[in-house]
């Protein structure tokens, strides 16, 4: 592997003298109160992406998402405007959770022409309307109209539905010039998902450093490769392509996805075979948008010949990931406890035309799958180890800027937050 040019700064962390270069204290990740502030400070008042339009296409289209670091479950629906809209997933009459099928704490997908809540028949419209009430002469002076339900701040960039509980600016205002570079990227064309969730039993922004760092991929998953290809990877290191910080979010550009391969004695038997691995499918897709000369601005920054995957990391918990070979992953990391959360990734292609594409997608899918165990696993021991407070600051190196950002910006938050709170 070559050496990439740094920053005329020396390197890319001393860009940002505001980050510094001291060990960075991860007792973020550890202490309950911190998490409980957090809680309030971050996820009770920032956008959060909670899916693609996809999802919705047709009027009463709807699923539901538990946000349990925000204390609450919410409806995304499309109305028979098409507007897509978001409401706190609650009854007016009682309170009891409005949409659920056999677990109240399960998520649910669907369609209908209006909710009904399970208890006592109150009905509401897509647009979130009272339309109905069992019994109604039975109330006092009940006006429908105060009681439809609490609709939560919604918004749709380029096909992701973002919600935000207590909203301090736009979704254009808070996505800024990073995902302006982004606009035009053929997202609608990618309609092939790929999921998976699990529970991780480490803290949310410990999977975060482990996705925004390729520092630890040669040794990591080193048996993912051949050994010839795995001990030229070891001994080379790695360095980035890039890295920027458009403040709250971050991106790093790096070299890879070389699909195919330049010698295909690098792969395994497989991925010969089917033309796919970790990287996607060999074959690009024929569609318009994907040429290295049609990518949007933001993709690829540094315009490198081996460019090969941009990571953005959007504050919070929302990751978007391009491979060169015309393919996307998102993850998102959902907590639920200060040492605990949800992990979801989603693998975006092209629709397959035949069983060999479909198959070289499966492939993908699989392998990425077990590059993702393989640091939840060791996400799950690092959570073990600083839980006891043996160490608490660690020294990060230049190719670990993003997670020395995402813990300052966090730290911030929190802080803000404490100041305006003891006012």
């Amino acid at each position: 592997m070559p050496h990439f040019a740094k920053p005329p700064a020396g390197s890319w962390t001393e860009q940002y003298p505001e980050l510094g270069t001291a060990p960075v204290d991860y007792t973020d990740s550890i202490d309950p109160a911190f998490y409980e502030d957090e809680r309030a400070a971050i996820f009770k008042r920032t956008w959060l992406n909670v899916g693609r339009v996809e999802r919705i296409p047709r009027t009463g289209n709807y699923f539901t998402k538990e946000l349990a670091a925000a204390g609450t479950s919410l409806i995304i629906v499309r109305g028979a405007d098409k507007k897509v809209r978001a409401f706190h997933n609650v009854c007016r009459h009682r309170g009891n959770k409005l949409v659920w099928n056999d677990y109240p704490n399960e998520e649910v997908s669907g369609t209908c022409r209006q909710f009904t809540c399970k208890y006592h028949a109150w009905r509401y419209s897509l647009e979130g309307e009272l339309t109905f009430v069992q019994q109604e002469g039975e109330f006092f002076d009940l006006d429908k109209k105060d009681f439809g339900l609490k609709e939560v701040a919604c918004d749709v960039w380029e096909g992701f539905v973002f919600v935000n509980l207590d909203p301090q600016e736009t979704l254009t205002e808070y996505l800024g010039e990073m995902a302006t570079g982004l606009e035009g990227y053929p997202f609608h064309e990618m309609t092939e998902v790929y999921t998976y969730k699990a529970e991780i039993g480490s803290n949310w922004k410990l999977f975060i450093d482990a996705f925004a760092e390729f520092y630890h991929a040669p040794v990591l998953h080193q048996k993912q490769a051949t050994k010839d290809e795995a001990d030229k990877l070891l001994g080379y290191g790695f360095e980035a392509l890039h890295y920027e910080l458009y403040s709250p979010h971050s991106m790093i550009s790096s070299w890879g996805g070389m699909a195919p391969p330049k010698d295909p004695s690098m792969v395994k038997p497989i991925e010969r075979a089917l033309r796919s691995g970790l990287f996607g499918p060999w074959d690009r897709p024929a569609i318009d948008g994907l040429d290295p000369a049609e990518l949007p601005a933001g993709i690829n920054p540094a315009k490198h010949r081996a460019w090969g995957t941009d990571s953005f990391e959007i504050f919070p918990n929302f990751t978007l990931l391009f491979w060169a070979p015309g393919w996307y992953l998102t993850y998102h990391y959902w907590p639920t406890a200060v040492d605990r959360h949800i992990f979801e990734a989603n693998l975006y292609f092209v629709p397959p035309k035949n069983a060999r594409e479909r198959m070289a997608q499966e492939l993908a899918a699989v392998t990425f799958k077990e590059y993702a165990l393989q640091d939840a696993n060791t996400l799950e021991a690092t959570q073990t180890m600083i839980a006891t407070r043996t160490v608490t600051e660690f020294p990060l190196c230049d190719q670990e800027l993003l997670l020395r950002h995402l813990h300052k910006v966090v730290a911030d938050k929190v802080e803000e937050y404490r100041d305006a709170a003891a006012r």
